[in-house]
């Protein structure tokens, strides 16, 4: 009889030059980096892999996680291991710790926060080298109301006008247990603008684009464009308006992934 053995693995990744975290035919994926890299570091081992959820093309991770499933043969050495698979992996991939785990884990059902941060700035355009990271916009942004307005995130609500493409069957009502904006300190470089921003965002689990709408709809409150009541209404089953502006994948990035 196989036996099977199973690892967590934590990772981090700029995701600015792929297409997302899922593995897809002609594109260049963080699941089909690692997937290849595994392939030439373990030429004799039947593996799989499963990612904790699927970011969107140039979305980043500094908390990422999936699991490993080796057939017949353990991980001799994790640390030695990591060093290898480490070694062979882009400059922007990065594996930070593994541990074995057993058949009873699984890292979908047994994920429990995830705490995504959205980076951006307003005002004078970014020097260019921001560009993974930080999200700009040119026009006058009011933070204030824009705190205000994030604080409406908080609880359980009807995030149906907060995706895009709503499926059949999408679980559309979600909660949040924390959404706030405040200055970034997560990240610096001597290229980024003297003030930046970061809109913390912590729950159990987001729907396709949820924050990236959610973002969105921040920065229209911001320019004026969108008032509070609206971004409340906008929060109901009762809602009949679509929102139509997805903050771009490069500000986002998953911060934090707890489990059970």
């Amino acid at each position: 009889m196989k036996k099977k053995y199973y690892y967590l693995i934590r990772v981090q990744y700029l995701g600015f030059r792929f297409s997302g975290w899922q593995k897809q035919p002609g594109f260049k994926t963080i699941e089909g980096m690692l997937t290849k890299t595994l392939k030439y570091i373990l030429p004799d081992i039947p593996f799989k892999i499963l990612g904790a959820g699927r970011t969107d093309a140039k979305v980043s991770a500094l908390d990422a996680a999936f699991e490993l499933f080796l057939t017949n043969s353990p991980l001799e050495n994790i640390d030695d291991f990591i060093i290898l698979f480490n070694k062979n992996l882009p400059s922007d991939i990065r594996i930070l710790a593994i541990e074995e785990t057993t058949a009873d884990f699984n890292i979908i059902q047994h994920s429990k926060l995830k705490e995504y941060v959205y980076l951006f700035s307003f005002g004078e355009k970014n020097h260019p080298f921001c560009a993974p990271y930080l999200t700009n916009i040119q026009e006058n942004l009011d933070i204030d109301v824009m705190q205000e307005a994030a604080s409406c995130f908080v609880g359980e609500h009807n995030f149906s006008s907060f995706t895009a493409r709503l499926q059949e069957n999408t679980k559309v009502t979600r909660e949040i247990n924390s959404a706030y904006i405040t200055e970034n300190t997560l990240l610096f470089a001597n290229f980024f603008p003297k003030k930046s921003y970061a809109f913390h965002v912590k729950g159990k689990g987001f729907i396709r684009y949820q924050i990236r709408m959610m973002m969105g709809a921040l920065f229209q409150v911001g320019k004026g464009e969108f008032s509070i009541e609206e971004l409340k209404a906008s929060l109901t089953s009762e809602n009949t308006t679509l929102l139509k502006h997805v903050a771009p994948g490069s500000g986002l990035l998953l911060n934090n992934l707890e489990f059970d």
